[in-house]
C-alpha cells in the first residue's frame, strides 16, 4: 500500500538515518511543549457583528467550522506564518527585479 507523503514528511524520510533520540532534561522539556501545545482553553472574545458573519462565511468555505479558523488564524499570527498578501506581492516583485538586472 503507497502513501502519499507531504513534502514535509518526505524530507523526514530522507533523513530519518540522522535523526537522534533525546533522553533526559531536553526530553522531558520538549514533552512539555507537546503537552501545552495540545491543551485547550477556553475564552470569551469581543467581535464585531460583520467581522463574525465574515469569519462565518470564510470558515464555510474552508469547510470549517469557524471557531477552528479563529483558532487557526491566531495560531499562525503567533508563530509568525501569517502574511499579508500584498506585502508577499511587493517581496516577490522585488526578487523578480532582481534576478532581471
Amino acid at each position: 500500500m503507497k502513501y502519499h507523503l507531504t513534502p514535509e514528511e518526505q524530507e523526514i524520510e530522507k533523513n530519518a538515518s540522522q535523526l537522534r533520540s533525546v533522553s533526559g532534561e531536553k526530553r522531558t522539556r520538549i514533552e512539555s511543549i507537546i503537552d501545552r501545545a495540545r491543551k485547550n482553553q477556553a475564552i470569551s472574545l469581543r467581535l464585531s457583528e460583520f467581522d463574525l458573519e465574515m469569519v462565518k462565511k470564510r470558515a464555510e468555505q474552508e469547510g470549517l467550522p469557524y471557531q477552528t479558523l479563529i483558532s487557526m488564524i491566531i495560531h499562525k499570527f503567533v508563530t509568525d506564518q501569517l502574511y499579508d498578501k500584498d506585502e508577499l506581492r511587493k517581496v516577490l516583485a522585488g526578487i523578480r527585479e532582481m534576478k532581471a538586472m
